[in-house]
């Protein structure tokens, strides 16, 4: 096709009285080209169209999609494939996009509602963080009061149910108060089941929003017009908040979140009302919030295992440890992690994002120390420690394996009044040899391999204290070096 630039040059020649040919040869053009542009300088192209693969298959086609106007294109080619066609799959797709009906455009009325009366909530996707190689996903859950557009978010790691407890709760915080009805969508943190019209909410997300006195309300499924206002603002999140951003967590993510929502979210001039939302705001009344709001901690029933710790989200975290072996309560936020046994709090921790961590607190580390130089005061503990290296060793052991320490040193002692302390000592370094710790073991090393000395009952005294009296084993050294001293002082 000429060019336009030379579409001008024919007319501007021809105003100058030239001939088509001088024109032609000047141009180094067809004389029936210049002709054809003096009488219409924009000719339709007029291309051939070449026959289709598919031409002789099209009414096959439109009869398969009588049937199923959703068949997908690769469907439609097996069915061609067995009349004869020899295509790709391409052209039957690009067919199917030009003769498919597109459903109509349904209008919808644009809806307002009156100040305080409604907020919508949704989730949003917003890529992830990176903990030291751990990568967490993040996620944003937008609200916005609907008769100002007055804009909250906060940022989690989860949409679990406490992630949304927590951000309601929040949010509320942050509008001051709560509204009469809160829209959300059908997510499996609000909504349990849904049949037409027939909604049932999830047990635990009603009993949260009842002391706020607010009506929750779910969208019809595939209509996200009923929550529109929200939809947009996740949107507006997305292109105006993350772009250019660096974080370094989820603490930080959400410290410029709020900077942002401050100084840019509800200052600019809303597209809808064309006014700025923090003004707009200012005619909410929103109803009070209960004091103390409802528990919106993830909150969890663990052990104290012997290392003195709970395992929480992939991490480990420390407590007294007097409390190993006991039930705690562990209660989560984005921020802490707090353990409680029977009520009361018995340590905190800043919550850790990684993976495999251990979240120690050096005051509980120090117990341990304390606990075990206590230990290591005991009478009954002294007595078989002073059976000498092997029994301290063995009683360092168990120490170490968490077992319960004064319980195995009173069975050890009454095994070493039943068969000796040479026998005990034997049974200890067998077990020892194997990594089997406890009394136990060194009561069935003895009673297979040893025999009991014969037993003298010991006189019985009324004071039952004087009866559990323990000596501990004399040294033999340190009777020979009073001897060699005895002798010296004699000469």
């Amino acid at each position: 096709m000429t060019d336009r630039e030379t579409v001008f040059e024919i007319h501007r020649m021809h105003l100058e009285g030239m001939s088509n040919r001088r024109i032609a040869r000047n141009l180094k053009l067809n004389r029936k080209t210049v002709a054809r542009y003096l009488q219409d300088p924009h000719p339709s192209a007029v291309r051939s169209k070449r026959p289709s693969k598919l031409d002789p298959f099209k009414e096959q086609i439109d009869a398969l999609l009588e049937k199923d106007p959703s068949v997908s294109a690769v469907v439609v080619k097996q069915k061609l494939e067995e009349s004869g066609f020899v295509g790709g799959v391409t052209i039957v797709k690009d067919y199917l996009k030009r003769v498919r009906k597109k459903p109509a455009k349904r209008a919808f009325l644009r809806f307002e509602s009156a100040p305080g009366q409604q907020m919508q909530l949704d989730w949003g996707h917003f890529g992830a963080l990176s903990y030291d190689g751990t990568r967490r996903k993040l996620y944003g859950l937008v609200f916005v009061e609907g008769y100002s557009r007055m804009l909250y978010v906060e940022f989690f790691h989860s949409q679990k149910q406490e992630s949304l407890h927590r951000g309601i709760v929040n949010a509320f915080r942050f509008f001051g108060g709560s509204p009469k009805e809160l829209v959300v969508d059908n997510m499996a943190a609000a909504v349990v089941e849904r049949c037409g019209s027939l909604i049932r909410f999830n047990d635990a997300f009603l009993d949260f929003l009842l002391p706020f006195k607010t009506t929750p309300v779910a969208c019809n499924v595939r209509s996200p017009q009923e929550k529109g206002k929200v939809e947009s603002a996740v949107k507006y999140v997305r292109r105006n908040f993350m772009p250019l951003r660096d974080f370094v967590d989820l603490a930080d993510v959400q410290r410029q979140a709020m900077h942002w929502l401050e100084t840019t979210a509800n200052r600019r001039t809303h597209q809808g009302t064309g006014k700025r939302p923090c003004d707009r705001f200012r005619d909410v009344r929103l109803t009070a919030l209960p004091e103390p709001p409802p528990e919106a901690r993830e909150t969890l029933t663990l052990t104290v295992h012997n290392d003195f710790a709970v395992r929480f989200d992939g991490n480990a975290y420390t407590v007294p440890p007097w409390a190993v072996g006991k039930q705690v309560a562990l209660k989560a936020d984005s921020r802490t992690a707090s353990i409680y046994l029977n009520e009361k709090r018995i340590a905190v921790h800043e919550r850790s994002y990684k993976r495999k961590e251990r979240i120690e607190t050096p005051h509980h580390r120090e117990q341990v120390r304390k606990m075990n130089r206590k230990l290591w005061r005991d009478k009954d503990i002294a007595v078989f420690a002073s059976l000498g290296p092997e029994a301290v060793s063995y009683l360092q052991a168990m120490i170490e394996a968490k077992l319960p320490i004064k319980k195995n040193v009173a069975k050890l002692l009454s095994l070493k009044d039943e068969y000796g302390a040479s026998p005990v000592l034997f049974a200890v370094r067998k077990a020892a040899g194997k990594n089997a710790l406890g009394a136990d073991y060194i009561e069935n090393i003895l009673r297979q391999e040893m025999k009991p000395k014969r037993h003298h009952l010991p006189v019985k005294l009324k004071d039952k204290n004087l009866n559990r009296i323990r000596l501990k084993q004399p040294s033999l050294s340190e009777y020979d070096a009073w001897a060699l001293k005895i002798k010296k002082d004699e000469k």
